[in-house]
């Protein structure tokens, strides 16, 4: 009799263990289950977050945002395939400037850096701004091309940071634009691409205190004046540097590719 209850008994045992196993089992399983969920999830935000933030696959890789930089602040981007700029004819600043047909002004009153809301309106000595009040952080305009305008306040704070600034009249012709394009296509890191309808100029250059203005566009010979003004003047002035939004991962106009 007693073998019998010892012999149930071990039954009884055995079976809770396996239930306890059993338990364990899918408790684990259930536990990887939300592992595999959560990483998944993750994976999705991060791949939203990718596409959000370039503007969209080959749009924001034509447009050379960087976001890291600052904002685009809603300015619809320039996503046009440049055309390759011709080789450098003259390095030389003024001597490119002036084959350009291109007012050169260096070395201009620093007008201030302090910081204002987003949407103040600062008035700037010079058109377009070279210096000024700004506004204020993260609201810089990010590097990129851009298909309008962005405020004044916005690009005036990425020049303190060492940027060159390449602007162009929206009459300009849609081939003349598309080579300006493709100039900017080599030296994108560090700068920033845009219409401005509001300078007295066809093309324009800036960085902090300094003015390459242009009243009529000449091709390769305004391309080598951009370009000769780039190389002496960017990430030279503003007092900020040009690292300081972010990292820069491409060509700059110290060093095209």
């Amino acid at each position: 009799m007693a073998d019998r209850k010892e012999e149930k008994e071990r039954l009884r045992q055995a079976r809770l263990e396996a239930e306890k196993r059993e338990a364990t089992g899918q408790r684990k399983r259930m536990i990887l289950g939300y592992g595999i969920a959560g990483v998944l999830a993750i994976a999705v935000l991060v791949g939203v977050v990718i596409v959000a933030t370039s503007g969209g696959g080959g749009a924001s890789g034509k447009a050379h945002t960087n976001q890291v930089t600052g904002s685009t602040n809603g300015v619809p981007v320039d996503d046009r395939t440049g055309t390759p700029p011709p080789p450098v004819q003259t390095t030389n600043l003024k001597l490119a400037a002036k084959r350009a047909g291109c007012v050169l002004r260096l070395k201009l009153r620093d007008e201030g850096h302090d910081h204002v809301s987003p949407g103040t309106t600062v008035k700037y000595d010079t058109n377009p701004p070279t210096s000024g009040d700004h506004v204020q952080p993260p609201d810089q305009q990010a590097d990129g091309a851009y298909s309008e305008m962005p405020a004044a306040i916005d690009i005036v704070h990425s020049l303190e940071h060492g940027r060159l600034e390449i602007q162009y009249d929206p009459t300009l012709p849609e081939s003349d634009q598309l080579e300006l394009k493709g100039l900017y296509d080599t030296i994108y890191s560090g700068a920033l691409f845009f219409p401005n309808p509001q300078m007295p100029y066809q093309v324009a250059a800036t960085t902090w205190t300094n003015l390459l203005g242009c009243k009529s566009y000449r091709g390769g010979a305004t391309l080598d004046a951009i370009r000769a003004f780039g190389k002496a003047t960017w990430g030279r002035y503003g007092g900020e540097p040009v690292e300081g939004f972010g990292p820069l991962t491409g060509p700059t106009p110290k060093n095209p590719s």
